[in-house]
């Protein structure tokens, strides 16, 4: 187990119906890219780093309450490293509750990982150098993927289904992890409750039970997952802190590599100063991980 305490520092990128600011000058090189189908609700943007080498790729997963929001934006940090050259970032979209409950979102997700590997020679991207990371529901959705065993389909007549679906390391921001801890704490928005098809107020024992444990990151964890980077305010109402610790500690338990960046005072939609702070974080992660700095 490993904590990072840093007071007073704030965290971007985390209301459930936020997008992030996008550094000035960073455009997609391609855009709407149907990863599955032709349909706006499953297609991706592209942001390919100026590079002779192949390099690693981030999928960024945007979050609004798995119901909203918009892949048009990446964070500050994946575009400095675009501009740099030393990392392309995929973002995505999916299709949200009111089109396809849970697990609509994370297939759609894994796919948009699989066809970004199935892109690698003509992209000029490493394909065994992926990471994903997300806000709040793209946080939920980023660790699902992390800690869920390999979707790839190698009998598939689909060439995209053949390709793994498993990443090298993932940073949440504020995700959800564990549906059994509403039973315990309150949360404040509806969301996780319609993500597994409840109307909103349904008690939680009265809910799907195994829905909420297949929805649930926690419930895939095991020894073999990659490197994961939690980073969580622990005054957030919307997706209490013990979500990440009860991660971070099941991991730990584990062996698996875990990271938990606590921000005292911090709740889910603090921004600001501190933002750069995380930043310089997540960007040492991200270099550490994908392209193994020490």
């Amino acid at each position: 187990m490993k904590f990072i305490l840093l007071p007073g520092v704030a965290i971007f990128l985390l209301l459930l119906n936020a997008v992030p600011v996008q550094a000035q000058g960073t455009a997609p090189t391609k855009k709407d890219i149907a990863y599955d189908g032709d349909t706006a609700a499953q297609a991706l943007d592209i942001y390919l780093a100026d590079s002779q080498a192949p390099v690693p790729v981030m999928v960024f997963i945007h979050g609004g309450g798995w119901r909203a929001g918009t892949k048009n934006r990446i964070p500050p940090f994946l575009s400095r490293a675009v501009r740099e050259g030393w990392l392309s970032v995929v973002s995505v979209e999916y299709r949200f509750t009111d089109v396809a409950i849970h697990p609509a979102q994370v297939n759609d997700c894994a796919r948009a990982i699989q066809y970004t590997r199935s892109k690698a020679k003509e992209w000029n991207i490493d394909p065994d150098r992926i990471g994903v990371c997300g806000g709040s529901a793209g946080a939920h959705l980023s660790l699902w993927l992390a800690l869920h065993d390999d979707m790839a389909k190698p009998e598939s007549d689909d060439p995209v289904e053949r390709e793994s679906s498993r990443v090298s390391c993932a940073i949440s921001f504020a995700g959800p992890t564990d549906w059994s801890l509403l039973k315990e704490l309150p949360h404040a928005h509806p969301a996780y409750r319609q993500l597994v098809g409840h109307e909103p107020g349904t008690p939680a024992e009265e809910m799907d039970q195994t829905k909420m444990t297949d929805v649930s990151p926690i419930s895939f964890a095991s020894k073999d997952d990659p490197p994961v980077l939690l980073v969580h305010g622990d005054a957030d109402v919307i997706v209490p802190v013990r979500h990440s610790r009860d991660l971070d500690k099941r991991l730990d338990q584990l062996g698996a590599p875990s990271d938990l960046f606590e921000v005292p005072g911090g709740n889910h939609s603090v921004a600001g100063a501190g933002g750069e702070a995380v930043e310089k974080q997540s960007t040492a992660f991200v270099r550490r991980h994908l392209l193994k700095e020490k």
